[in-house]
């Protein structure tokens, strides 16, 4: 079993280590800042993530996983560093690679020799060039190691991958890395370290595109009669297709599809190609949040009341970035709107959003409201008994952006129901 540092305790270092140490490594993780890292060595986890605490309680019992502030009392005596800092998008689009650079000159001088430090987070084509022009370390391997998690499904996609991909231009570290997961006997794709890095930015895009467009077919369902579930049923037992990543919604969103497409507009930009079906993808998901927005703005009236279930960009996290009903709401708060928003995991009021009233629960957010937007598709939403939500509305409009509720009950419940494509 290895030795291994990992350097960030962010939503990919946190599950990266934690899940390194339940195959057995030795892993020390390593956090800037203090207060965090005093949290997790008693096991409490800053982040919602299903199986996570678990693993780090067991980790830190069999004392396979440790806790540091800062990376240089994690990496002198280690087999392999993993980086898993963050990557903004910057504001031009690109990628903001200055949290990698400094990690690095941090951990430069204490690497030990023949160490392999392994880029983790997601980075532009060619950042593992740019980590070995900062270590200046040539006994010193850099290899690529994309992370393919979901958030709310990171430890299960972690343990039981697709496949692990690792890149890098000397052959021996790459297989280094890759022994690292041997134990879960999954395809491991070994390249050189650009196709590596595109590849992470590929699978995402390719992702995005598949949503948009659904997104757009639902569009089209509903001004010819058809039924968007049906038809991409249809469509997915295609084998060419697959039935994966099928269901319209609100539009895309989180911590890495937006700035993953724009990075990846931006490095074909670089390479002197117009990826004009990308940027299509991105306009598509834009005009998704405005046709959301006005169908929830038209039925609420002039200056309604927006009842919100769901906050966050997915359900089963805490994860509010670049989240699709959070887009919305700001256009429903440009039109005038007021909102009350439900959420399991958002139990405070939102920062920057003064306007809309955080409930806890479903029923309160409802109160006095014109319609009710279903915009994150939280499982326990589906079970709630129209007949309790009666009471408490102004008007009986539902907007489901997520298909989530059974229409037929809210119907004779006695609400008017609109989803998305049927």
């Amino acid at each position: 079993m290895a030795l291994i540092a990992v350097v960030g305790t962010g939503y990919v270092g946190l599950t990266t280590g934690a899940c390194l140490a339940s195959l057995g490594h030795d892993v020390c993780c390593a956090d800037v800042d203090e207060s965090k890292i005093q949290r997790l060595c008693s096991g409490e986890i800053p982040i919602v993530e299903e199986g996570l605490e678990r693993l780090v309680l067991e980790g830190i019992a069999s004392g396979r996983l440790t806790f540091v502030v800062g990376a240089e009392n994690a990496v002198r005596s280690t087999e392999f560093v993993f980086l898993c800092v963050p990557t903004p998008e910057g504001a031009d689009g690109q990628a903001d690679l200055s949290y990698v650079e400094a990690a690095a000159e941090e951990i430069r001088s204490l690497l030990p020799r023949d160490s392999i430090v392994v880029n983790k987070s997601t980075v532009p084509v060619g950042s593992t060039r740019v980590v070995e022009r900062v270590l200046r370390r040539p006994d010193v391997n850099v290899v690529s190691n994309p992370e393919f998690l979901r958030e709310g499904t990171a430890v299960h996609d972690f343990l039981h991958p697709d496949r692990v991909v690792v890149g890098a231009d000397n052959l021996e570290a790459a297989q280094r890395v890759g022994q690292l997961y041997e134990s879960l006997r999954a395809p491991i794709l070994v390249t050189d370290a650009a196709s590596a890095e595109t590849i992470k930015y590929a699978a995402n895009a390719f992702l995005a595109t598949k949503i948009s467009f659904v997104n757009a077919i639902a569009a089209i369902c509903e001004g010819v009669g058809a039924d968007v579930r049906d038809v991409m049923r249809g469509i997915g037992y295609d084998r060419r297709i697959g039935n994966e990543f099928l269901r319209p919604g609100p539009g895309w969103g989180g911590s890495c599809f937006p700035k993953d497409t724009l990075a990846l507009l931006k490095i074909a930009e670089r390479a002197d190609y117009k990826f004009d079906l990308l940027q299509g993808v991105v306009d598509v998901n834009l005009q998704q949040f405005d046709r959301m927005a006005s169908r929830i703005s038209a039925v609420a009236g002039e200056g309604g009341t927006v009842a919100i279930w769901g906050l966050t960009f997915k359900a089963l996290t805490d994860d509010l970035r670049d989240s699709p009903a959070l887009e919305i709401i700001d256009r429903l708060i440009a039109t005038g709107h007021k909102i009350r928003a439900y959420d399991p995991t958002v139990k405070e009021a939102l920062r920057g959003y003064p306007e809309v009233v955080v409930c806890d629960s479903e029923i309160a957010a409802c109160k006095g409201s014109n319609v009710l937007a279903v915009l994150t598709e939280w499982e326990n939403f589906r079970w709630i008994d129209p007949a309790d939500v009666l009471d408490h509305v102004a008007s009986r409009h539902v907007i489901d952006t997520r298909n989530l509720l059974d229409r037929s009950a809210w119907r004779t419940a006695g609400f008017t129901y609109q989803g998305v494509g049927r």
